[in-house]
């Protein structure tokens, strides 16, 4: 497994860049998972404080201790510590009936637990920032795949649930390209056929952190490569 990118260390805290692919956490039938791997890198074991999807690149915090642990879940818990994430969506977001290119998505998303499951609540805020599309020719594709549109969304979380930008993004009607699980799979085939998208499009882009000295430190990193099917649409 390759190094993973080191941003930031004092002493109770590493911000890292996590890549697509790299599961956080082991457990049965996972392989190089990140508390792992990270562990063997730096030397000792590190504390997971939050966690990323496995196909989700970006920012993470990883603690070095435990009891550092306990204090940045807690920062996190209480939104001291704020995390922005980038997307790549087929489509753009529709509320209450109307394309916006600003907005809040409320609604539940479902924690299953073994057997159970229970209702909890989300919120995400999101941004449009860029909105293009592509004419596919081949003659195969069905006229309502004839074109597809693509945005660019910039989100901040006012919740954290597991697949939560994932889950209000699809509900929405602008799924994540990529997202095999609660995207658009007609959509994400077209895709990987005729625009080589192959990875799940959402980078955790920007993260603020609070210093010890009352002082709060940005980090902000560049999309990786195989987010840049913008850059060969047609602007609108």
């Amino acid at each position: 497994m390759t190094q993973i990118p080191i941003l930031y260390e004092d002493d109770e805290i590493f911000v890292i860049n996590k890549p697509a692919g790299v599961p956080v956490q082991g457990g049965e039938g996972i392989a190089h998972p990140l508390d792992e791997e990270f562990s063997k890198q730096v030397g000792f074991r590190v504390h997971l404080v939050h966690r990323l999807d496995k196909e989700t690149c970006g920012l993470m915090v990883v603690a070095k201790n435990s009891k550092a642990a306990s204090k940045w879940i807690e920062l996190i818990a209480s939104k001291q510590v704020q995390k922005e994430y980038t997307a790549i969506c087929f489509g753009e977001p529709v509320i209450n009936g109307k394309k916006q290119k600003s907005g809040t998505i409320s609604g539940s998303v479902i924690k299953k637990n073994g057997k159970n499951q229970r209702e909890q609540a989300a919120v995400t805020n999101f941004v449009v920032e860029e909105v293009g599309s592509t004419t596919l020719t081949d003659q195969t594709v069905t006229a309502e795949q004839k074109t597809l549109t693509f945005s660019k969304i910039h989100l901040k979380l006012g919740t954290g649930r597991m697949h939560q930008i994932r889950i209000h993004l699809a509900s929405a009607g602008a799924p994540i390209c990529g997202d095999d699980r609660h995207g658009n799979f007609k959509f994400n085939k077209l895709a990987k056929k005729y625009l080589k998208i192959k990875n799940l499009l959402l980078c955790s882009s920007r993260l603020t952190i609070p210093l010890k000295d009352g002082k709060t430190k940005t980090f902000e990193i560049e999309l990786p490569d195989y987010f840049t099917v913008l850059a060969n649409l047609n602007p609108r």
